[in-house]
């Protein structure tokens, strides 16, 4: 199939960002008294909006969250961002190739658009992805799951980026590392290819095809890196 666009995952697609954030939910939920291991955070919330972080501890314990949980993990999460964070090896690459061959490329990511925007500063990959001048709006290449109110495994966020593309879902490939991305894909009735570099083949079940390297990528959309 030529695909008429390509839908990025951010988070551990764009960015290498999945072991510094999951690493500082974990410790923040341990020192609000829910224990989070990395590992319990990887399973649970890798790939999700942090809506999900709420519904899970009300439902496991009852308790609500304190009111300036997003804000304060959020806080803690930029800054790490600003120490530490960097383009996932590899992919400046494949957005190059894209551009240089015209493939229509956007993002649709669980994460804010803060949260975005902070990471593709830091790392300069706002370069390729361009916000319009409202959050998801006319012209932005960039969809959040604030833009649809609901996050994956949901289909609702890459509908909505294929949507504001003006391209059929059938015509997508989406790119995902985490089991909740490809779900809300398949859920689209777009194909998805599941990048492995954290998450192993087995638990990502349902992808179109998968890839342990950025460079094996252009290959499995039909494109070979020149």
């Amino acid at each position: 199939m030529c695909y008429e666009l390509v839908i990025f995952d951010n988070d551990g697609v764009l960015v290498d960002s999945e072991r510094l954030s999951n690493t500082i939910l974990a410790g923040y939920l341990t020192e609000l008294g829910h224990p989070t291991s990395y590992e319990d955070s990887l399973r649970d919330f890798m790939g999700a909006a942090v809506h999900r972080v709420h519904d899970l501890v009300h439902a496991r314990t009852g308790q609500r969250l304190p009111e300036d949980f997003d804000e304060v993990l959020h806080s803690r999460v930029f800054a790490a961002f600003e120490r530490e964070l960097t383009p996932v090896d590899g992919v400046v690459e494949v957005i190059e190739k894209l551009a240089a061959d015209g493939v229509p490329y956007c993002l649709a990511s669980s994460g804010s658009h803060e949260r975005i925007r902070v990471g593709h500063r830091k790392t300069g990959l706002d370069r390729w992805f361009r916000h319009g001048e409202t959050e998801g709006g006319a012209g932005s290449v960039v969809f959040s799951a604030e833009d649809v109110g609901r996050g994956k495994p949901a289909p609702d966020l890459f509908l909505h980026a294929a949507e504001r593309m003006g391209v059929d879902p059938g015509r997508c490939a989406v790119v995902e590392d985490s089991p909740l991305g490809v779900q809300a894909a398949r859920a689209a009735g777009m194909d998805v290819y599941a990048f492995t570099a954290m998450t192993p083949a087995g638990k990502l079940p349902g992808a179109t095809g998968y890839f342990a390297r950025m460079a094996e990528l252009p290959g499995l959309l039909g494109r070979s890196v020149a």
